[in-house]
């Protein structure tokens, strides 16, 4: 049984090579053209439409972070490490960026495609990883919205079962979920607290 392809047709995506004129370019952009990318090489700075493009290659040895229009590590497209000297300083800044893949300089004939296949793939999970982390950071919030809004009841004079089964029924009195009722019962009592606090003023 054959398995179906999940290697993405990479023609016609833009990539930006950040690299001083070098054969490093020559050889990068020749792959690159050959595989049907389009193809801007530039130094020192990146263009603006840099937002607009697929894939980024930047230069290890003499890149600096003003070059990116992001701050490290948040490039909105993958990045592809050109590494030519291994001093742990330039590694550790290439780190920073959170390179998707990398390439040893001098480069050959080879090895540029399979650079792009595995920053893209790195790049999508690394994505989608800090989409799962952003959901369940949320969802702890609600949670601990949900757990200070049945405080509050229960300085009502509540217990915190009844605390939370009125809750419960203020959401459904509401059509609301109960993170919503929650963040409207904190809103309420912020409010009540600033009139106390106004009166008393």
């Amino acid at each position: 049984m054959s398995r179906l392809s999940h290697i993405p047709n990479l023609g016609g995506a833009k990539a930006f090579v950040l690299h001083r004129q070098h054969p490093t370019v020559q050889a990068i952009s020749r792959q690159l053209a050959a595989i049907g990318l389009e193809v801007h090489d530039c130094w020192p700075d990146l263009p603006a439409d840099v937002l607009a493009g697929d894939f980024v290659f930047f230069d290890v040895d003499m890149g600096f972070d003003e070059q990116f229009p992001w701050t490290p590590g948040a490039a909105p497209m993958p990045l592809i490490a050109l590494i030519g000297s291994e001093a742990p300083g330039r590694i550790e800044w290439a780190l920073s960026h959170k390179a998707d893949a990398q390439l040893v300089k001098p480069i050959g004939n080879s090895g540029v495609y399979s650079a792009l296949l595995i920053a893209r793939q790195s790049f999508e999970a690394r994505q989608r990883l800090a989409g799962e982390i952003a959901a369940l950071e949320a969802r702890v919030a609600e949670r601990q919205t949900i757990v200070r809004a049945v405080g509050a009841l229960s300085a009502q004079g509540f217990d915190d079962e009844r605390a939370y089964a009125q809750l419960r029924s203020l959401a459904m009195g509401w059509q609301v979920s109960l993170e919503e009722a929650a963040r409207r019962v904190m809103a309420m009592t912020r409010e009540e607290e600033g009139d106390g606090q106004s009166r008393h003023a």
